[in-house]
C-alpha cells in the first residue's frame, strides 16, 4: 500500500482503506489516502469530491475536546444544574484528566444552592474514573438509542444515536478543502476516485476519508496593547491597536513550543488535534502575524519549520529571517527537528547590519580547556554541553527619532535572542550561559554606542541568580543558587556582574497609574519582583520564564502587550490549547529610542 497526499506523492505504508481527522472551520486541511498499486499504476489524476452529511439529529459533544463525541457525563453536574453541555466527556481518561478544573464548577454550584451536607457528599465527594458519579452511555448498537435519566431529569439526550437515514450534500471538487460555518457540526466525506488515463473511466476502489464532526475555529480575545509612558498614556491608537507613532518600534518575543516536545503524553489535557502541527503552526501564524511587531524573536522554531514554513510564510508578510540552529552534540533525534532561535524584522523598518552566533557549547570548550584538569574535562563537558544557543542582530532602523539636534544620524539597535537550558538541577549552568552572553553583548556595546535589547526564553524564574544578573547587573555571593556549582565554573563570584543598564520591559506593569487600562495588568504582577505572575502555563507548573530586557539609558517602555490571566486558561486545564497553541505566552513590547548627546 502507498500513500498519496492529494497534493504530493508520499512513499510512506498505511494500512487500511480509511481514516478520520479533525476538521476546524476556516483551516485549510490537505488529506492523506490509502491507494492500491494497482490504483498507483493507472493514476492519472484524483477526482475528488467532498461531501457534508446532513442530518437532523443532534449529538452530545464533549466539553473538553470538542471534536468528539461524548460517551459519558457527570452526574453532579445534571443535579447542580451546571448547563448541560459541561457536563460531557468523551472518556473517563478525559473526565478524570479535566477535574481539576471541573470540580470548581460543582464547588460553586455547591456555594450557590448550599444544600444539605449529605446531598454534597453524595454529588461532590466521590469523582473518579471508575464511574462515580459519571453515567456511562455506550454510542453503539441499540444501546445508544435509549434515553438514560435519572428519576425524571433526562441524563444522557435521546438524540445520541447511530447515523441512520442520513443525506450526503457535495460540497466541492479540489486538492484541499477549507470547512465552513455551514459545516460546523457536520462530518465530512471526502472520496477519490482513480481514473484512467485513455478511457477516462474509473479503475479501482474509490478512496474514502471520514472527518470526525467540524468544529468552529477557536477564536481568543485579541490581546491590546496598553500605554504604559506617562507622555503618551492618551496618545491615539491606531485601526490595528498601535500607538500612533512613527518614531516608536514594536518587539515581541515568543516561545513557540516546538513540534518534537508538543506529545500526547506531556500534554495530555490538550486535544490530540490542537496539538497537532499543521493545526498549530496555522494558529500560531495567525497571531505572530497579528501582533504587526516590527521584531519578532521566537524560540523552539524546528529547523524544518523554519525552512519550509515559518520563513517564507512571514515572507509574505514582509518579514526577512535569520535562524540559528541549537547545536547537536547532545541532541540525538532527526537533524530536520533540532529546534533553535529565529529572528524576523521587518523590511519596511529596519535593514540587516551584522549578525552573531553565541553558541555555549563551544565557549563550555574554552571554558575547560582553560580552567579544568584534564582528568575531568570529560565530566565537565558532560554538563555544561547542552546545545544552547544565542541569536544577535544588528539592525538600522529605517524611521528616524532623533530630533533636529541629531540630522541624518544612523539609528542601530542590537536584539539578542536566545533560549537558555531548561534542566532545573543545572542551575549553574544557567548562570554561566547567561552570563557568557551578557558577556558577548558588553563586548558589543564597547564597539558601538547601541541600544540593546535581550528576548528570550531563559527558564529561569524571577529572583533566580540568572534573573538577578539580568536584572540587577550582580548575583548576592550569599544567593542560594551559587551552592551549585561542582565545577568552580562560577568563581570567584566577584565575577558575576555586567555593566549594561538592563531592566525588564514588563516592569511599568507594576507601577501605579502608568496608563489606561493597567489596572488588571497589575494585578496580573508580582509585585515583590516586577514581573509577570506567569509566562508559561502548564498543568504541573506555572511561572515566569520568559523575558524582554532592554538598555534603559538609551531606550523607553511606550507601550506593553496585556497578560492573560490564568483562570482564562484554566477552562481549558492549561497551556497549549485549542485557543493558545503554545505552553508559554507572547510578550511584546513597544520601544522609543531616546535622543543620544552628542559626543
Amino acid at each position: 500500500m502507498l500513500v498519496i497526499q492529494l497534493n504530493e506523492l508520499m512513499l510512506h505504508p498505511l494500512t487500511g482503506h480509511h481514516c478520520t481527522c479533525t476538521s476546524v472551520a476556516g483551516q485549510v486541511e490537505t488529506y492523506k489516502l490509502v491507494l492500491s498499486q494497482f490504483d498507483m499504476h493507472h493514476l492519472v489524476f484524483g477526482l475528488v469530491c467532498r461531501y457534508r452529511i446532513q442530518s437532523d439529529r443532534k449529538v452530545a459533544i464533549c466539553s473538553v475536546h470538542p471534536s468528539e463525541q461524548a460517551t459519558l457525563q457527570c452526574l453532579g453536574c445534571v443535579k447542580a444544574k451546571i448547563p448541560v453541555a459541561k457536563s460531557y466527556h468523551c472518556t473517563p481518561k478525559c473526565f478524570s484528566d479535566a477535574w481539576q478544573h471541573h470540580r470548581v464548577l460543582h464547588d460553586r454550584a455547591a456555594s450557590a444552592i448550599n444544600e444539605n451536607g449529605n446531598e454534597e457528599e453524595e454529588l461532590y465527594g466521590r469523582f473518579n474514573s471508575s464511574g462515580s458519579g459519571v453515567i456511562n452511555a455506550s454510542l453503539s448498537g441499540s444501546a445508544s438509542s435509549a434515553s438514560l435519566t435519572n428519576g425524571s431529569t433526562p441524563l444522557y439526550p435521546a438524540a445520541v444515536t447511530q447515523r441512520s437515514g442520513e443525506t450526503w450534500f457535495e460540497v466541492g471538487h479540489s486538492k484541499t478543502y477549507t470547512p465552513s460555518a455551514d459545516d460546523i457540526g457536520h462530518v465530512l466525506k471526502f472520496e477519490c476516485a482513480v481514473v484512467d488515463a485513455e478511457s477516462k473511466h474509473h479503475v479501482g476502489h474509490t478512496n474514502t476519508l471520514l472527518t470526525s464532526r467540524v468544529i468552529p475555529a477557536p477564536s481568543p480575545t485579541p490581546r491590546r496593547l496598553i500605554p504604559v509612558s506617562g507622555l503618551d498614556a492618551m496618545a491615539p491608537l491606531d485601526s490595528d491597536g498601535r500607538i500612533a507613532s512613527s518614531g516608536t518600534f514594536t518587539v515581541l518575543s515568543y516561545n513557540i513550543l516546538s513540534d518534537v516536545y508538543a506529545t500526547n503524553d506531556t500534554y495530555s489535557y490538550c486535544p490530540s488535534w490542537a496539538l497537532s502541527w499543521p493545526y498549530r503552526r496555522q494558529n500560531l501564524l495567525r497571531e505572530i502575524v497579528g501582533y504587526r511587531a516590527d521584531i519578532v524573536c521566537l524560540q523552539e522554531v524546528q529547523s524544518d519549520h523554519y525552512e519550509e514554513f515559518f520563513a517564507p510564510e512571514l515572507d509574505k508578510h514582509g518579514y526577512q529571517a535569520l535562524y540559528k540552529r541549537k547545536t547537536n552534540e547532545v541532541y540525538n533525534g532527526n537533524a530536520h527537528t533540532i529546534d533553535g532561535c529565529a529572528t524576523f524584522f521587518r523590511r519596511d523598518r529596519f535593514s540587516h547590519v551584522k549578525k552573531y552566533e553565541v553558541e555555549f557549547n563551544k565557549a563550555a570548550q574554552s571554558l575547560t580547556d582553560a580552567l579544568v584538569p584534564n582528568a575531568q574535562r570529560k565530566t565537565a563537558l558532560n554538563r555544561l554541553v547542552k546545545d544552547n544557543v544565542a541569536l544577535i542582530v544588528v539592525l538600522e532602523a529605517k524611521f528616524s527619532n532623533q530630533g533636529a539636534d541629531n540630522p541624518g544620524k544612523r539609528q542601530l539597535l542590537c536584539v539578542a535572542n536566545t533560549h537558555i537550558n531548561v534542566h532545573q538541577d543545572l542551575k549553574d549552568v544557567k548562570l554561566w550561559q547567561v552570563l557568557t552572553l551578557l558577556k558577548g553583548l558588553e563586548k558589543i556595546a564597547a564597539s558601538a554606542d547601541i541600544p540593546m535589547l535581550v528576548c528570550g526564553d531563559f527558564n529561569s524564574v524571577p529572583g533566580s541568580a540568572p534573573h538577578s544578573l539580568l536584572a540587577m547587573g550582580k548575583v548576592d555571593q550569599l544567593h542560594p543558587d551559587l551552592v551549585v556549582d561542582p565545577l568552580g565554573i562560577l568563581r570567584p563570584h566577584s565575577k558575576l556582574t555586567h555593566q549594561l543598564p538592563l531592566v525588564s520591559a514588563y516592569s511599568p506593569f507594576a507601577r501605579v497609574g502608568v496608563g489606561l487600562g493597567s489596572d488588571p495588568q497589575r494585578r496580573r504582577m508580582d509585585a515583590t519582583t516586577n514581573e509577570p505572575l506567569f509566562t508559561n502555563c502548564t498543568r504541573d507548573f506555572i511561572g515566569t520564564l520568559d523575558y524582554i530586557f532592554y538598555t534603559a539609558d538609551s531606550l523607553t517602555v511606550e507601550s506593553l502587550l496585556e497578560l492573560l490571566d490564568e483562570e482564562s486558561l484554566r477552562k481549558d486545564t492549561a497551556l497549549p490549547s485549542p485557543e493558545w497553541s503554545s505552553d508559554h505566552i507572547a510578550l511584546l513590547a513597544e520601544f522609543r529610542c531616546k535622543p543620544r548627546p552628542r559626543r
